[in-house]
């Protein structure tokens, strides 16, 4: 299945955007080779201005983006294994592994063999990883007042994104 969406972005009086969707025809017949014309670059872009938003906050909590990633999976469900962590994060765990060396190193989780099976580590939040969600509640409101979306922009980006993401990697 392939389907297709227009995004229209529109100003208003006010200065600000609006963003809706609608089904679109076919595809363009002769692709672009504009900058302006590449999703991966509007991507690229988006990504990188998001995270920098992310930056100065997350540097009061001493997290850095993938480290807030895993907290906030840990957060959701305390005690879970590296396997479900980079199922959930859609990372590789040699990835994962210096992420868990530092967050444990700085106290905020403890990494332990499961008796039920030794080849498994669960991932447990320390009193410390616990005790920072509570400072970390104000990041997911200023990011999303920085991006300046309503609920419904929110949500088909958001779904627009995942729609993106299950299509390129095969899913």
């Amino acid at each position: 299945m392939n389907d297709r969406v227009e995004i229209i972005v529109s100003s208003t009086e006010t200065g600000g955007r609006t963003v809706s969707a609608a089904g679109s025809g076919s595809p363009q017949e002769q692709p672009s080779l504009l900058l302006d014309d590449q999703l991966c670059f509007a991507l690229y872009a988006a990504s990188r201005a998001v995270t920098a938003r992310y930056r100065p906050l997350l540097d009061e909590l001493g997290l850095t983006y993938p480290q807030y990633l895993v907290m906030l999976v840990l957060w959701e469900q305390d005690s879970i294994s590296v396997r479900e962590l980079g199922h959930a994060l859609q990372l590789e765990s040699s990835t994962l592994s210096p992420l868990l060396k530092r967050l444990e190193g700085n106290g905020l989780l403890r990494r332990e063999r499961r008796a039920e099976d030794e080849r498994s580590v669960a991932l447990r939040l320390t009193e410390a990883g616990a005790a920072m969600r509570e400072r970390a509640d104000t990041v997911p409101l200023a990011i999303g007042d920085a991006m300046g979306l309503t609920a419904e922009q929110d949500a088909l980006a958001k779904q627009l994104l995942r729609l993106l993401t299950s299509n390129v990697s095969g899913e």
